[in-house]
């Protein structure tokens, strides 16, 4: 097997970090590094070199020098088209095999350089899908990380077919938020005669009628689609994540009591079928010291470590957000998506390490990419269900045809079928046979 040779003018963390990305992770191709020059020249190994300018007639990709700084600072994009996908970082050497720096624009949109600049927050205090380059570009549905290194694939195979990698397959994951694990049972009860009389001030019939016949037993509570999800699982082979709410009552967090004993029952329940995560309640953005004492409450249920984080509300803020969860030995973090839009936020459908900018250093943390939410469809784009699967559908193939990994992100309310999801539960099993079906 030979390895692939890549000569780099400087070994710089950004350097060694977007080359593991892109071999490693993505391509799975083995390579070696050097910067030095010598032993690049008299190597008779397939090989490449990133730098400024080509020292040999050797392959070579034209470095703008992105990824030799430090720092954070506003850059000029300078975008523009290339076979039917905008870039950014043009070069202009014409050995350089593509004409563009894609090393510098991977590490740009992976790294969320844009989220470390300043930027007009949303209402919950989050970056915006709607201001991303991404968008702007009109690539935010595309994993166009995963395009770029295909590319490099095909460009090294052109001139050294007989470099070795292995290959990777699609996969699927399925992930469910648990916000409120029952609409109105086990709400206590205080919460219980406040819900009464806010629906008689507004005059909800239905929901008094639905709430009394689920409190007397009379009818399942509607947002009860465990079971459910437990035969999606057993029809298509799944292993899913959860993420459940564990936190004190909020405005924003209003999940069961975290005493109460059925929740931490169904919590177990759903350890024996799949594998589960804390999300960090909304105040825990502010107040990071939350984190810690909601993991604490939710490992004590399942009586072992829980290292998966998704944040609710996707109140993610780099770099701080991802510091506590590392402090608090999370490994693994799911909440990289928007909320607003559908699409690849990092511009990848790959599980890649978190590097830290301000710290200039990959970190331990792994990031779980994940491409459409079904309040993204629902409640921010206002699709009908229909229009809603056309989207699914595009994104699930725009990642099978990168081999990458497709993760959705679902609520146990959404597959209730009723009130404001009628019809989506359609979308969620048409979802699970585009993925997963045969």
């Amino acid at each position: 097997m030979e390895n692939l040779l890549i000569y780099v003018s400087k070994k710089t963390a950004r350097v060694r970090y977007t080359f593991k990305l892109v071999f490693a992770d993505i391509l799975l191709m083995d390579y070696t590094l050097t910067s030095d020059l010598d032993a690049f020249l008299s190597s008779d190994s397939p090989k490449m070199q990133y730098s400024a300018k080509p020292y040999s007639d050797d392959l070579f990709f034209q470095s703008n020098g992105f990824l030799f700084e430090k720092g954070v600072d506003s850059v000029e994009l300078n975008p523009f088209e290339h076979e039917g996908i905008n870039v950014f970082f043009p070069v202009k050497e014409n050995m350089s095999a593509l004409p563009f720096d894609v090393f510098s624009a991977v590490f740009y949109l992976v790294s969320r350089y844009e989220e470390y600049l300043p930027f007009v927050k949303d209402q919950h205090g989050r970056f915006t899908a709607h201001k991303s380059i991404s968008h702007e570009l009109g690539f935010l549905q595309k994993p166009v990380v995963n395009i770029w290194a295909l590319k490099i694939k095909e460009i090294l195979l052109a001139k050294y077919p007989q470099i070795k990698y292995a290959v990777r397959n699609f996969k699927f994951l399925p992930t469910y938020d648990v916000d409120s694990a029952w609409a109105y049972a086990q709400k206590g009860l205080v919460r219980t005669a406040g819900s009464y009389l806010l629906a008689l001030k507004r005059m909800d019939w239905y929901d008094i009628k639905v709430r009394t016949q689920v409190l007397l037993r009379m009818r399942k509570d509607p947002f009860d689609t465990f079971d459910l999800q437990l035969q999606y699982q057993k029809k298509y082979g799944l292993k899913p994540v959860y993420f459940f709410l564990y936190a004190h009552y909020s405005k924003y967090d209003k999940n069961i009591n975290t005493r109460n004993k059925k929740f931490k029952m169904l919590i177990k329940k759903m350890v024996d079928y799949s594998k589960i995560g804390i999300h960090p309640s909304y105040y825990s953005l502010e107040k990071p010291e939350l984190v810690a004492a909601e993991l604490e409450g939710l490992e004590k249920v399942v009586n072992k470590e829980v290292n998966r984080s998704r944040q609710h509300f996707l109140r993610l803020v780099l770099p701080d957000t991802y510091r506590t969860l590392i402090s608090n030995d999370i490994t693994d973090d799911y909440t990289m998506g928007y909320a607003a839009l559908p699409g690849f936020r990092a511009g990848i459908c790959t599980a890649h390490q978190f590097y830290d900018l301000d710290l200039e250093t990959e970190t331990p943390l792994k990031v779980h990419p994940f491409a459409v939410m079904d309040g993204t469809l629902r409640d921010y784009m206002k699709l009908t269900p229909a229009d809603a699967l056309l989207i699914i559908k595009k994104l699930i193939d725009e990642v099978k045809a990168v081999n990458g990994t497709f993760i959705s992100l679902w609520h146990n309310e959404s597959l209730s079928n009723e009130q404001r999801w009628k019809g989506w539960r359609y979308v969620y099993e048409e979802l699970l046979e585009m993925a997963a079906g045969q």
